[in-house]
């Protein structure tokens, strides 16, 4: 396990809240073309792929954060970024993410690590033999929860993982975001739920309940009310317990890269591993600053951190794969 800092951004970019608004509202990502494929689902659902290849070796399957998608300013820098330097991306949409209801009543959360498979499962028949996987915080806890879980079993033509502000502890995170100083941030995200669960309403009324919504202040009433009864699970622990990638890190058999910035807003301690970490094939990395997916740079160099810091780390791994 490693541990680094990057070189100190201006000063106006080192609060980890405003790189977080600021990478997150305001950036505008030009150039970025997609073809976009619908794959079926087993469970009669669909799943939307997003493509940006150029039939280079290897393909970066990229899993957005939290009410994201293959469209949102980190996923699209990121495969204008590897692109740039000949590797293929696909970014995926969770079900419900990519502008279209999805079929069942089943949404997308931590540990549908079983759409991930089918996704990966899916560029193996285009013929890619080292796939690396990136995920954005909730897209790079599943990315590790899918490692971790397969383990011995992980498809041969996974070689690895780049993964930025993970909440390995989704209760950990979920405690942090519950504090005062996020409370615009809890707000968004609950409005942006309530919109999709407004539309699976009208699909699945005697399953979705909508009242006293309102009263739903952080993820243990959101988790708790929606997301565990409709996956399965018995209770927002039940669920936060389950699809945290920490307690399956040490199962990880390829190279794996964590990059969480000391001041990430989303992320409480338990989401900094350093010394509970003894699996050589896990780095951590915890720069100074960040924010939470924020990791900005001066704009003359283009790229962001995240982005020049997965060029280097996958560039790495691929001259081991030859």
């Amino acid at each position: 396990m490693t541990s680094s800092s990057y070189d100190k951004p201006r000063m106006w970019y080192r609060n980890g809240h405003v790189q977080t608004v600021i990478a997150s509202t305001f950036r505008k990502v030009n150039g970025v073309y997609y073809n976009r494929e619908r794959i079926q689902t087993p469970d009669d659902d669909f799943l939307d792929l997003d493509w940006s290849c150029s039939g280079e070796k290897i393909l970066a399957v990229i899993s957005h954060g939290l009410e994201g998608n293959s469209h949102s300013a980190s996923v699209k820098g990121m495969v204008k970024a590897l692109n740039e330097v000949n590797i293929d991306c696909l970014a995926w949409n969770y079900r419900n993410c990519s502008g279209e209801t999805n079929r069942q009543l089943r949404m997308y959360h931590n540990g549908a690590t079983d759409d991930l498979d089918l996704v990966i499962r899916h560029a193996i028949t285009r013929g890619y033999e080292n796939i690396i996987l990136l995920g954005f915080s909730m897209g790079g806890n599943m990315s590790l929860l899918y490692l971790g879980q397969q383990s011995d079993q992980l498809h041969p033509q996974v070689k690895g993982a780049v993964t930025f502000s993970v909440p390995i502890d989704l209760e950990d995170s979920a405690n942090q975001l519950s504090r005062v100083i996020n409370k615009l941030y809890m707000k968004h995200f609950l409005k942006l739920f309530y919109s999709k669960l407004k539309e699976k309403q009208a699909l699945f009324p005697e399953h979705i309940n909508l009242e006293n919504y309102s009263k739903i202040k952080n993820f243990k009433d959101y988790d708790g009310r929606y997301t565990a009864p409709i996956h399965g699970f018995k209770s927002a622990e039940d669920y936060w317990s389950k699809c945290s990638s920490g307690p399956l890190l040490n199962n990880i058999q390829v190279p794996s890269l964590i990059v969480n910035a000391a001041d990430d807003p989303f992320l409480g301690s338990k989401c900094y591993p350093r010394q509970q970490q003894t699996n050589p094939n896990i780095s951590l990395e915890i720069p100074k600053y960040g924010g939470h997916i924020g990791f900005m740079k001066h704009h003359i160099h283009k790229k962001y951190l995240s982005e020049s810091r997965a060029i280097e780390f996958i560039q790495t791994l691929s001259e081991k794969i030859e």
